[in-house]
This record gives C-alpha cells, structure tokens and sequence, in this order.
C-alpha cells in the first residue's frame, strides 16, 4: 500500500513522468538483450546437441514468452504512471 501511494504521489511530479518513460525505454531494452541471449544460447545447444533441437525450441519459445510478458507489463506500468 505504501509503494503504491508512492507511485502516486511521483505520478503527480514531471520527474516521475521522465522516470517512468526512461523505465519503460530500459524495459523494452533489457527484454530485447534478454530474447537475444535465449536465442544464442538455444543456437548454441542445438549445435551442440542436434537431436535435442525440437526440446531446445519449445523451450525457447516458453522462455520468450515469458520475457515478452514481464517487458510488456512493465511498460504498461510505466505508460500508465505517464499518463495518468
């Protein structure tokens, strides 16, 4: 309850707007760097291991989904703190 009052009162302030979009500017980079990395390390070891590339890939797509899911949630946080 005490973080969400928080998060109203620097929703109010124009330094918590520029904090929120260069919250959601960092959300989309870091899910960006994290899908890279799944997918170069699912390369990796499909080369490694090729008859394990059906398992690899469905895992990889589990693991993206769900990187996907926290970066969006996020910039809807941030996006909402914006404007509201």
């Amino acid at each position: 309850m005490l973080l969400f009052t928080f998060l109203q009162v620097a929703a109010n302030a124009a330094l918590g707007k520029l904090g929120a979009a260069i919250g959601a500017g960092l959300a989309a980079i870091a899910a960006g760097y994290g899908i890279g990395k799944i997918g170069s390390s699912a390369m990796e070891a499909i080369a490694r291991q090729p008859e394990a590339a059906g398992k690899v890939r469905t895992s990889m797509i589990i693991i993206g989904a769900l990187v996907e899911g926290a970066c969006l949630f996020a910039i809807i946080v941030c996006l909402l703190i914006v404007f509201n």
